[in-house]
Order: C-alpha cells, then structure tokens, then sequence
C-alpha cells in the first residue's frame, strides 16, 4: 500500500530542491559569464597587467588606450561596415530563402519532396570543414575571390535554416493556406502575406543564430579576401593584433569587445522572440 506525502511535507523537499537548482544555475552563469566579464575589464588595462601571472581582476588603473590604438592602427569604419554589410545580407538571404524551402518542404506536395528533405538533412551532418576546400575551388574558378559576393552568396541558404523553418511552418494550420487559395491567392501572396508573419518567432531565432555565426566568421573571409578593403572585423583584428615577436592582447581584448557588441544588442532586442521561437518551433 502506497503512501502519499502530505503539501506540509512537501514544500521543505520543494524549497531545497528550487535552492540547489538555483545555486547550480548560479554556478553556470559564472562559468558562462565569467570569461567575457574578465574580457570586458582587462580591456582597460594596461597590457603590462594584462600579462600579469596571477591574472587580475578590476584594473588597478584604469585606461582607454587600447580603445584608442584599436581605432588608430585599424581603418575600423570600414572594417565595420564590410562586416555590417556582410552578415545583414547573409541574414537577410537565410531569412527569405530558408523560410520559402521550409514552406514548400512542410506544405507543398510534389515528387521527391521526401528525398529533397533527405538530403537537406544529410548535408547538416556534413562538416563544414569538408566542404571548405571544394567550395573555395568553385568560388575560385567563378571569379568571385576578393569580392562581396564571394564573401555572401556561399552562406546565403543554410541547411539548417532549410529544416528549421520547415518545423515551424509545419505547426500552421493548412485550413489558413487552403481559405487563401479558396480565395484566390497564389503561393505568392500566401508566403509573404500569411507565412512570413506567423513565422516571426522563427525567424528572429533563425536570424539571430544566422547573424551571430555570420559577424564571427573568421575563416572563409580570411581566405577569401585578399585585400585590407575586403577585410571584415575578426579578420582585421585577428591580423593586426598579432605582431612579428608577440601578441598584442590589450588591442585584442578590446577589438573582442568592439565585436561582440552588436551581437549583444541584436540578441537583447529580438531575446522575446528568440526564446519563443526555440519553445514553439516542432509543436503542433
């Protein structure tokens, strides 16, 4: 015979269990946060203490100056703007792209519709280590090295963006798409006027992951870009902080800071939906 714990017994157990289930959550926020608080305030130190064994925390003197090198040594507008210029048309592209795949593979029927998910699903599972040569080859051989669109249209559509979308639109009611072909509308119409709308939950996430991954790119715009005018941030700043005996880490740290800002205010400014987006999308 089963007993049943009284609510009086309970809420002890309850209240233990929600204290080390927010001390663990503390624990992983200082794990997580730590690295980039300790970025944060050693880029106002002077690269003497920056190099200081044991590490510091708070600066004993506090200073701009690799603030300052940064915007000397580095054409920093236009190394911002190649990166602007860059990630925005990436995600751009994944947004509408993705999102038209992922409607015709989750609402339209037409043969070899399941094969064509099949193989969007096998390239995920594909490094992107293994494509790299062979896309340089193809990117080489059309001409488009030390160009913006070399820099783009590789990334334009992802495979994940493809099957992501898919899931979302997949939880649309199909009487919505059917009432507006009833009425008239064509595929068209539909997608931009009754999809994209409904999908905004989706694509702010599918827009955040794109642009983040985008505006840290380091690789491909190292190898692609072979002029300082095509340079994006990272590349720029992986290049000029590394000098002919040693590293400039106070012009580092800070140029890190400079990059990972945008990132933070687009995250900050689409977080609502971000979190919605990753809740809802696969549920129907």
């Amino acid at each position: 015979m089963t007993t049943v714990d009284s609510p009086a017994k309970r809420r002890p157990r309850d209240r233990v269990a929600k204290l080390v289930l927010h001390a663990v959550l503390a624990v992983g926020l200082l794990v997580m946060v730590g690295p980039f608080l300790w970025m944060l305030l050693s880029s106002f130190k002077s690269e003497g203490e920056i190099r200081e064994v044991p590490p510091t925390w708070w600066p004993r003197r506090l200073t701009i100056g690799n603030y300052a090198d940064l915007f000397d040594r580095l054409d920093f507008p236009a190394y911002f703007t190649n990166s602007v210029v860059v990630a925005t048309a990436v995600t751009a592209g994944n947004l509408v792209l993705c999102s038209a795949a992922g409607y015709a593979l989750a609402k339209m029927r037409f043969p070899g519709r399941g094969t064509l998910l099949g193989l969007v699903l096998g390239t995920v599972m594909v490094p992107g280590m293994v494509t790299f040569v062979p896309l340089f080859v193809l990117v080489s051989k059309m001409g488009l090295t030390n160009t913006f669109a070399g820099l783009i249209l590789p990334f334009l559509v992802g495979a994940f963006g493809v099957f992501f979308m898919r899931q979302f639109i997949q939880s649309i009611p199909d009487e919505l798409i059917e009432s507006a072909r009833i009425d008239g509308a064509g595929e068209v119409r539909i997608f931009w006027r009754i999809i994209l709308p409904l999908c905004r939950p989706a694509l702010a996430t599918l827009g955040i992951l794109t642009f983040l991954g985008s505006w840290n790119n380091f690789l491909w715009p190292l190898v692609i870009a072979t002029t300082e005018d095509k340079y994006t941030l990272p590349v720029a700043l992986a290049l000029y902080s590394v000098g002919q005996n040693e590293t400039d880490y106070g012009l580092l740290l800070a140029g890190s800071v400079v990059v990972v800002v945008p990132v933070l205010v687009v995250f900050i400014l689409l977080q609502r939906h971000f979190v919605r987006g990753i809740a809802t999308t696969g549920l129907k």
